[in-house]
């Protein structure tokens, strides 16, 4: 008797933003307006054919991001859902977040995103300063995004919200203090990312200038430290590299993700793996849109990945975990031997930065503000 297939994710993208942030490379767009009515059957086209292709399973979380998904009306986002149940058995207790910009006018809606079947709602905060805010290119000022979180806090089981640190200026005091502050408001889970400069982005081109500098390295690396410190010491420790929970709150969803599970993609631009199989969604709005009408679904691209290639996927995903890779799991979706370079971890033991024990191999608590340099030292 084989063993059931571990629970499925659906990725749902909603590319529209009312403005571009310039720190975002996300697949985000801005349009003066939007056919909701085409939308909606558009995204539940292209639901139906991942579900052709992935019968037989059960779903254990939905995912609407974006682009700003709070910007989509409650009745598409609860056809979504609805498409979703007929397509799979829910598992359950499944999670089913949105995405969420904090402004009066979007917190408005989050009742009725509720009704239509939302049970958690990540929040773009992304600074307790109003300084920080403008230079962040948000639309919505401190007081108005803490009272959108209060808002969700009502409409919502669950609550995360996003904060972006290490910006240009910032103080390793300061930091602690927002973080702090950001703990006191008692959701179960904070994703908590370093800004970096991406390439296409606004910011990119202010660095290439010159007017825009982030934190050296060194006080990267001490902001990294004190923002791990912190929040284990507030009942959140971080779970993955950039995100913090409480036990058995972290996203179910994004640890599909980083365990290498199968998760369908639907809307533009959405990526997916689909047993053995990465699957690209067609990026601009109006060529997904095309394609549909063309064939049916908005699929770019669909490679089959060599086993080589998921071993490394693999473990490139589950080291950002704290709780690690199963070695004995990679070398079997690796087709047979895991690709990690034995004397490198060795080495990466000796040295603290990595700890072995049997099969599972993780990162320590010194190792993480390194982890890049320890994968690209690590995996082969």
């Amino acid at each position: 008797m084989t063993a059931a297939a571990p629970p499925l994710a659906l990725y749902v993208h909603w590319p529209f933003c009312v403005s571009k942030c310039p720190y975002c490379d996300f697949n985000s767009h801005v349009r003066e307006t939007v056919d909701q009515a085409r939308w909606r059957d558009a995204l539940l086209t292209d639901l139906a054919q991942e579900a052709s292709l992935l019968p037989g399973r059960r779903l254990g979380s939905i995912f609407f991001g974006g682009g700003t998904p709070s910007l989509m009306p409650p009745d598409t986002v609860a056809a979504v859902i609805d498409a979703a149940a007929a397509a799979w058995p829910f598992e359950d207790g499944i999670e089913i977040t949105l995405e969420a910009n904090p402004s009066s006018v979007e917190a408005a809606r989050f009742a009725d995103i509720a009704a239509a079947g939302v049970n958690r709602v990540s929040l773009g905060l992304q600074a307790l300063d109003e300084e920080a805010l403008r230079f962040l290119g948000r639309a919505h000022g401190v007081d108005e995004g803490l009272a959108a979180l209060e808002t969700a806090q009502h409409a919502f089981a669950r609550v995360s919200f996003d904060l972006i640190y290490a910006r240009p200026g910032q103080s390793l005091a300061e930091w602690e203090a927002e973080l702090r502050r950001a703990l006191g408001f008692g959701t179960e889970h904070l994703s908590l990312y370093q800004l970096t400069i991406e390439p296409g982005t606004r910011f990119a081109t202010l660095a290439a200038k010159g007017q825009l500098t982030i934190p050296d390295g060194d006080t990267a690396a001490d902001l990294f430290e004190a923002t791990r410190a912190i929040t284990a010491a507030a009942g959140l420790p971080a779970y993955e590299i950039s995100n913090h929970a409480k036990p058995g709150a972290e996203s179910r969803h994004n640890l599909t993700y980083w365990r290498y599970g199968d998760y369908a993609g639907v809307g533009p631009g959405a990526h997916g793996r689909r047993q053995g199989l990465a699957t690209l969604r067609h990026k601009k709005p109006e060529n997904w849109l095309a394609a549909l009408d063309r064939n049916g679904h908005g699929i770019e691209r669909e490679d089959a990945l060599a086993l080589e290639e998921r071993g490394v996927e693999a473990l490139l995903m589950g080291l950002r975990l704290g709780e690690g890779v199963d070695l004995e799991r990679i070398a079997q979706l690796a087709g047979g031997v895991a690709p990690v370079d034995a004397g490198a971890m060795d080495r990466l033991v000796r040295r603290g930065l990595a700890a072995r024990q049997g099969a599972r191999l993780r990162i320590t608590e010194a190792g993480m503000p390194v982890l890049e340099a320890i994968l690209r030292e690590l995996v082969i």
